[in-house]
């Protein structure tokens, strides 16, 4: 790729569509814009022309607009084509764009990554708009809204001018420390606020793990001995057919996940294989599988239409009675305190109050308020500065602590990507569509 290209790329969905909106960016942005509709647009006025080849032929009519830059989307000259979305007009546009000299279709990223290369985003709020792209429930919609517009970042950017001062005090100490306007005893405050900031994030990194589950979803795992009732619940939660029921115990045998949104959150469904002990290899290989990802699920439904307890390692689990419509009528769904739940697939009941207490579980790992860090990568990086700040606090020598406030400082600066962050650009990069 090469940034002196102008590039341009459908930036909404494929058509055929009522509207069809082709971004194009780069140094001959205006040129192409001038060419095709007689005129470049006043900056960020919308004007309805003719749109034409290079041969003058009409292609279309439509509104164009120009967002010169730097003050653009992507730091460069920003021309969009406001279309009609049939696939005839779309195509025919691509193709006298892509006749021009010096222009190409971008690569999946290319406007966001020029955007981060002109310093209009930094790379958490790089990740925020990539996780905002994919976002499927109001939970993601939320947490990735906020660091795509900079909640991160202004954290970050807040810790590391602090940082800075504390460092700035340190190597005065050192470097004029004969000089008589210079205190005595600069690295007792420096300390003081290292430990204040090593607080701060820790507290940071203790919401890492509520943020990661919001943006990857949380894992609900049903278990139970076998024919409780586990596929029939993961069918009625999905809505739809996806695992076989059957009244032969040991029918599943792997983790079947089916994604869903419940209660506004990302949610990854278990099915799991009934616990109990077989000489089957096949099956016992199922329940090992089984109650390794139960014990390793956020929530844990345990199933059991005769109140048996869960065994040690699911004692979190939310007990269920299954199948509590057998032996008398319409039964089941009478909720009690300190008792399992009583539910029935096949009346519904209790299967209302068994989704709230789902929810309920799910908002106390995930809700509230959106989390600050959302990936891994930001984790480990934050992860990398509280420990120099940690060392810092018991740094013997003041050469010593700053050199840690220092190092601290560079692993805030990976957060946002001020340092080489090639090898993360290029993976993150790829995950966006064309357009973007």
């Amino acid at each position: 790729m090469r940034s002196s290209d102008t590039i341009f790329a459908l930036s909404s969905g494929r058509g055929p569509a009522g509207i069809a909106v082709v971004r194009i960016s780069g140094p001959a942005a205006a040129e192409a814009a001038r060419d095709m509709t007689g005129a470049v647009p006043q900056p960020r006025a919308a004007r309805l022309c003719a749109i034409r080849d290079a041969e003058g032929a009409p292609l279309d009519r439509g509104l164009v607009l120009f967002f010169p830059g730097p003050a653009s989307a992507t730091g460069e000259d920003v021309v969009e084509l406001h279309l009609h979305g049939g696939r005839a007009v779309v195509a025919a546009i691509l193709r006298t764009l892509a006749a021009r000299r010096g222009f190409r279709p971008a690569e999946p990223g290319e406007f966001t990554r020029r955007a981060f290369s002109h310093g209009k985003m930094d790379l958490a709020e790089v990740e925020g708009l990539a996780d905002l792209v994919a976002a499927e429930t109001e939970a993601q919609r939320r947490q990735a809204l906020a660091l795509a517009s900079g909640a991160l970042s202004r954290r970050v950017s807040g810790w590391r001018d602090r940082l800075v001062r504390a460092l700035m005090l340190v190597e005065a100490g050192v470097d004029f420390a004969e000089e008589e306007d210079v205190p005595g005893e600069t690295s007792a405050p420096a300390r003081a606020e290292a430990a204040l900031l090593l607080d701060e994030i820790e507290r940071a990194l203790a919401e890492a793990g509520r943020g990661e589950r919001v943006r990857d979803g949380l894992v609900v795992a049903i278990a139970g001995p076998p024919n409780a009732g586990k596929s029939t619940l993961l069918n009625w939660l999905a809505g739809r057919e996806a695992a076989i029921v059957s009244p032969i115990p040991g029918t599943t045998r792997d983790v079947l996940e089916v994604h869903l949104e419940l209660a506004g959150q990302a949610v990854t469904l278990l099915d799991t294989a009934g616990l109990r002990a077989t000489e089957d290899a096949v099956e016992a290989e199922g329940v090992r599988r089984a109650a390794s990802r139960a014990a390793a699920a956020d929530v844990v439904l345990w199933l059991s239409p005769d109140d048996a307890p869960p065994p040690d390692g699911l004692a979190a689990a939310i007990p269920v009675r299954s199948k509590a419509d057998l032996g008398g009528g319409e039964q089941g769904g009478v909720m009690v305190e300190g008792e399992p739940l009583p539910i029935s697939c096949r009346t519904g009941a209790g299967l209302d109050d068994l989704v709230r207490l789902i929810a309920t579980r799910a908002d106390a790992l995930a809700g509230g308020e959106p989390a600050l860090l959302t990936r891994a990568r930001q984790r480990h990086a934050l992860a990398g500065a509280a420990v120099h700040l940690r060392r810092a606090g018991v740094a013997s020598a003041e050469e010593f602590l700053a050199e840690d406030l220092r190092l601290a400082a560079r692993a805030l600066d990976e957060v946002v990507g001020r340092v080489d962050v090639e090898d993360v650009l290029d993976a993150l990069f790829r995950t966006f569509c064309i357009g973007k």
